[in-house]
This record gives C-alpha cells, structure tokens and sequence, in this order.
C-alpha cells in the first residue's frame, strides 16, 4: 500500500511551505518513502468523508493501508519511528530527539500562532497595535532561550532529527515577521534544515500544487 496524505488544494500560503502538508511530505521524504497527496478543497475538509479522517476538518491525514492519523506530530511521530533516519539508535538520543517535537510543538509554536492571529484576525481592531507589542515578546522569550540553548551546534541534539525537523518547522513562521532575524543562530539553523534535499524536494511539491498556471 502507498501511504496517501491530505493536502490543501489551494493553499492559504501560496505554496511557501507553511502549510503542514510540508511537515509531513519533508518527514517522508527524510525517510525516503513514497507518498501520494489527495488534493481537498475548503469545503469538502467539512464535510463527512474529511472528518472522519480528521474530526477538526483540517489538514493533512495520513493513510497507510488500515490506519488513519491526523496531526502532524503525531503523523511525523509515526513515521519517524517505524521507517530510520529520522530519529537515533541510541535509546536515551531517541527519547531527547522526542522531547524537541514536543517542545516545537507545546512551546515555540503556541506563541508564534498567537502572533499569526493577531494579525491576521485581529489586525483591524482598535487595541491591535497597543497589543501587538506584548504578543511578540511572548514570541522573543522562548526564541532567546532556544537560541541559548542551541549556541553554534547545527542540530539540537548531535545529528539532524525529527526534533530538528519539527523545530525548523515552526520557526518558518516566524521569518516573515523579522523576529527570526534578532537570532542569527536560529537564523542560520533554518538555513540549514531548508538547504537540506529532503526539505528542498517537499518544498517544491508542495509549490508544485500551488504555483499559478498558464492563463
């Protein structure tokens, strides 16, 4: 069976890797397993087929033969641990390299989605420009303390993992806001996991998708 993943078929991003479908097309491609992509549309994640794959109505799903997963940390979780190369042999690297998932996940990208909405949700309200301030420093902190953290190491923890991949992931969120910047060494650990093959072939199949056609 080949795995099939959900993806947008026009993309709120445009095809600049924000969307999670990346997430999840970079894991596979790290791993080096075939996948095919099933384009859906705004209005059929809403509707019955989508949401018994996804009860949120959002996307990606992950179908392997029998088995449906959403999320994607839960999907890079997936296949992080049952094809190599996304997470060590060594037993306690493993569980570290599982620890930054969840850290990109619980920690960084909370404030960072904050951010995202406030803008784009709120942008037009009278107190967003006295609260955009707060909700960028909300941002700075856990960035300043991974910036600590990493120092000048390329990876998190030793060799490129899910961890890293998950991480890299959330900050790319960040880059247009010009926060990333205040961190040259976040700055230059993205640089890192975008110039990876992996990263650069679920990139463009994901542009693929969305890149304007021929009038």
């Amino acid at each position: 069976m080949t795995i099939t993943i959900t993806a947008f078929e026009h993309s709120p991003d445009g095809g600049r890797g924000l969307a999670r479908d990346t997430r999840v097309r970079w894991a596979l491609e790290e791993v080096g397993q075939p996948y095919e992509v099933r384009l859906v549309s705004f209005k059929a994640m809403k509707e019955p087929a989508h949401l018994a794959a996804h009860p949120f109505g959002q996307i990606p799903t992950y179908e392997d033969g029998d088995l449906v997963l959403f999320e994607t940390g839960a999907i890079v979780f997936h296949i992080a641990q049952r094809y190599p190369g996304l997470l060590p042999d060594d037993a306690n690297a493993r569980a570290r390299a599982i620890t930054w998932m969840f850290a990109a996940l619980s920690t960084i990208e909370p404030p960072v989605l904050e951010m995202a909405n406030a803008k784009l949700l709120e942008g037009d309200r009278p107190w967003a420009a006295e609260r955009m301030p707060l909700v960028q420093d909300r941002v700075r902190k856990p960035l300043g303390l991974l910036s600590n953290r990493l120092g000048g190491a390329d990876w998190l923890d030793g060799e490129f993992s899910a961890g890293d991949l998950m991480m890299a992931s959330v900050l790319l969120r960040i880059r247009a806001s010009g926060i990333l910047d205040e961190y040259a060494n976040l700055a230059a650990y993205l640089a890192r996991a975008e110039a990876r093959p992996a990263y650069k072939r679920a990139f463009a199949a994901q542009l693929a998708v969305n890149k304007p056609g021929p009038p």
